[in-house]
């Protein structure tokens, strides 16, 4: 595992330092790790009994998630993925069929057009939501982008928060919290699964 600077550094440096070391992966090696987080997310019970999968769409660098959500598509299962509000800070997770729906939204980030269907919060009851970050602690706590969507958004979601992170962006040390921070229930890598703060290494 990376180490962060420990729970009295600032979130800057610490997102600045697993940018540059995100960037830095070689293209073999990220394809090799994006397989492994896939396939041990969907050996999971949770992903396989989950109706309804929220899943960000990864750009550039990030963990891969085009090949999830078309697993998710040929499983059987509804997808939805998240539009960004940029004056209130807000997201809200729209109901896709293809991967072709999506446009260029914040930051060139794909993103579901405005008028489709959104996700009621009652519609979310046994879904799973996998969460981006740049940095995982072992508590569940994330350092992402700095804009706080995901966290205003997890604050009322019901389902099970899912982290997706290489190796490399597993912290051991505690990262700095704020108040409005929220953690993952598990965070999938491709070197182990991590439930709440317990290793599971398969």
């Amino acid at each position: 595992m990376a180490s962060s600077y420990g729970s009295d550094a600032s979130k800057t440096s610490i997102r600045s330092l697993y940018l540059t070391t995100r960037a830095a992966m070689p293209s073999f090696r990220k394809d090799s790790a994006d397989a492994a987080i896939r396939a041990r997310l969907e050996a999971l019970d949770l992903w396989q009994d989950a109706p309804l999968v929220l899943a960000f769409v990864s750009y550039r660098d990030e963990i891969d998630t085009h090949a999830i959500i078309a697993d998710a598509f040929a499983q059987g299962k509804k997808v939805a993925v998240p539009l960004c509000d940029l004056p209130s800070r807000s997201m809200a997770f729209h109901y896709i069929e293809s991967l072709d729906e999506l446009v260029p939204g914040i930051k060139g980030i794909p993103e579901p057009l405005p008028d489709t269907p959104i996700v009621k919060l009652s519609e979310m009851l046994g879904s799973i939501c996998l969460v981006p970050g740049l940095v995982f602690d072992g508590a569940g706590y994330r350092i992402g982008y700095g804009g706080g969507f995901y966290d205003r958004f997890l604050a009322f979601y019901p389902g099970d928060k899912i982290g997706l992170a290489y190796t490399m962006q597993l912290s051991n040390n505690p990262l700095p919290v704020g108040a409005t921070d929220v953690p993952v229930d598990m965070i999938v890598s491709d070197g182990c699964l991590w439930r709440c703060g317990i290793a599971s290494l398969d």
